[in-house]
């Protein structure tokens, strides 16, 4: 089941606070969220018919799975420790187990291998476990070798295995000791969500005859699942050999870097990991080898690598950050909430040190705007996209991001100008990704989508919920630029309160509407009349006069060109 939300958690939110528990609820219920969407595609793989999903890509799936769960079973010592250890060959009681069947074992039973002290619901996705009534849909994969498997898919192996190596994130808890192992770290990494969500939609297809684009987008999408259980194979030590498939020429092997082929298209790639490199062979063209670095990245002297990169660490307990400009999954979705945002930036040296000057001040720059956005940076943020920036953006400190919903933990942002930029874009974006959490698991309000509410930083009318978002976001803000104006000696404190007055300005514009809306439920109105709290709390310190007629004349404007437009065509809202 579910958390509950307490009210003292569900208060610290509306201030766009929170403390570390209930980051950490948050956290949890969205790493849960991501396994159960694991589970959803083998489930929905299972079902399909074989004119979406063939038997040799259902067998291929369920091959990677068994080398998932066959990591996920390692101790944290082992999959973390500086020890070498043996690769396990999958046993004859994994190869038994069939797709949807349930086990009676308790949950201390769960996932033989794994740390006893793992709850049951901690586990992944098909392991057998005891399951609370409606904690999860029926019928997942369990994990086996599978013995029709088609040519290329992986041979477990009993030799040897690497130097343990892992995946760095920050875990559940906050705390930087790291995930479990290494598969939940690649599991629960960001970009993992939009692969998923592309693979039911095209599981979820109609049966029949697929067209050809959407074949060989489902196609591409399971052949990534081969690769994300390579790269934890990989990080957990376990020795072995597979066959991939690069996609228009590119393998991305998650979180250690990609292989650009000789030949262009989809290509086989055939894989061997073997005491901490593997070895990545190609038609007509030199294998490559690959070393697996500690965290993030691997290195190869051969040009036809790249390795994926990292920023350090936000603080110095925190583990590096992905800069990832590589992952196939990491552009946004097609449509009107994204604008012109959709184009990833593959990075070059230069501006990679550009995104590394901005990030070196981005923990001052934060904490100068009160620790708990240091705190909540440090717990909620998994790795950074970079954007091309639109051409509307200007110059100076302007910028884009942007967060997605089925990739928590992960924002995309253009190169920043400074830290102070990529300060407020942190501020800005994890509140999204909060108030998207949080919206998970309480329901706030049951407004419609109808677009009729005016937001002062938006031309086009808002839907009650994009609204709430945008106001949430923006009280943080005024909160943020706020007590950075209130540090003394701080050479921007004029900026800031500028900054400040126009955040407030547009929060008061925007708080009737919320507030007023017969939509709300008994917990939406406490959430809202405390985000109201928040932002009269801010009188206290107010802004210098001249700033704040100008943040209401700007107000003032924007509402009036927004009425012009379009209040002839919609019924009264906030005016």
């Amino acid at each position: 089941m579910f958390p509950v939300v307490p009210e003292r958690a569900l208060l610290e939110l509306a201030r766009t606070e929170g403390g570390p528990d209930t980051l950490a609820l948050l956290v949890r219920d969205q790493d849960t969220r991501r396994l159960l969407l694991l589970r959803a595609v083998l489930d929905a793989a299972e079902a399909a018919e074989r004119s979406v999903c063939t038997a040799a890509e259902k067998a291929r799936l369920r091959e990677d799975w068994a080398l998932l769960t066959e990591a996920d079973r390692l101790p944290a010592a082992d999959a973390w420790g500086p020890e070498r250890r043996h690769g396990r060959a999958t046993t004859r009681r994994d190869r038994d187990a069939l797709p949807g069947t349930r086990s009676t074992r308790t949950a201390a039973d769960a996932l033989p291998g794994a740390p006893r002290d793992r709850a049951a619901g901690d586990a992944l996705p098909g392991a057998p476990r005891d399951r609370a009534a409606g904690d999860a849909p029926p019928g997942v994969p369990r994990d086996r070798a599978t013995e029709d498997a088609p040519p290329g898919a992986r041979r477990p192996r009993a030799d040897v295995g690497a130097p343990t190596r892992g995946v760095s994130g920050a875990s559940p808890s906050g705390a930087h000791a790291g995930f479990a192992n290494p598969a939940r770290a690649r599991l629960f990494h960001p970009l993992t969500g939009p692969w998923a969500r592309s693979c039911l939609r095209g599981l979820d297809a109609a049966p029949g005859p697929a067209d050809g684009e959407r074949a060989r987008r489902l196609r591409r999408d399971l052949a990534h699942f081969s690769a994300i259980a390579a790269v934890v194979a990989a990080g957990s030590g376990i020795p072995f050999s597979t066959r991939l498939t690069a996609r228009a020429g590119v393998l991305a092997l998650p979180s250690l870097g990609a292989l650009h082929t000789a030949r262009s298209g989809d290509v086989p790639v055939d894989v061997t990991c073997t005491e901490g490199r593997l070895v990545l062979r190609q038609a007509d063209a030199p294998y490559v080898t690959v070393h697996l670095e500690s965290g993030v990245g691997a290195w190869s002297g051969a040009l036809a690598w790249t390795p994926a990169h990292a920023l350090p660490g936000l603080t110095p307990t925190a583990p590096p950050l992905p800069l990832d400009d590589l992952d196939p999954y990491r552009e946004l979705p097609d449509g009107p909430g994204h604008g012109n945002l959709r184009t990833p930036l593959a990075l070059d040296d230069a501006e990679r040190k550009r995104w590394l000057q901005a990030w070196s001040g981005t923990a001052l720059a934060l904490r100068s705007g009160g620790a708990q956005r240091l705190a909540e940076a440090d717990v909620l943020l998994r790795c950074l996209v970079p954007l091309e920036t639109p051409p509307d953006v200007g110059t100076g400190r302007g910028s884009c991001s942007a967060t997605r919903r089925e990739a928590f933990g992960a924002l995309l942002s253009s190169t920043p100008a400074d830290a102070v930029t990529l300060a407020a874009t942190l501020v800005h974006e994890l509140q999204h990704a909060k108030l998207a959490a949080l919206s998970d698991l309480v329901t706030l309000h049951r407004a419609g989508p109808a677009a009729r509410y005016f937001a002062p930083w938006r031309a086009d009318p808002r839907p009650y919920d994009g609204l709430l978002q945008g106001t949430y976001s923006h009280l943080a803000m005024a909160a943020f630029h706020q007590r950075r104006a209130l540090v003394s000696g701080l050479p921007d404190r004029d900026w800031a309160w500028a900054q400040h007055a126009r955040y407030r300005a547009q929060v008061g514009a925007a708080l009737p509407a919320l507030v007023g809306s017969p939509d709300l439920t008994v917990r939406g109105r406490r959430f809202v009349d405390e985000m109201a709290a928040a932002h009269e709390r801010m009188a206290e310190h107010p802004a210098p006069r001249g700033h704040v007629a100008r943040a209401q004349a700007y107000v003032a404007s924007a509402r009036a060109l927004w009425a012009q437009r379009h209040a002839s065509t919609l019924p009264p809202s906030n005016g």
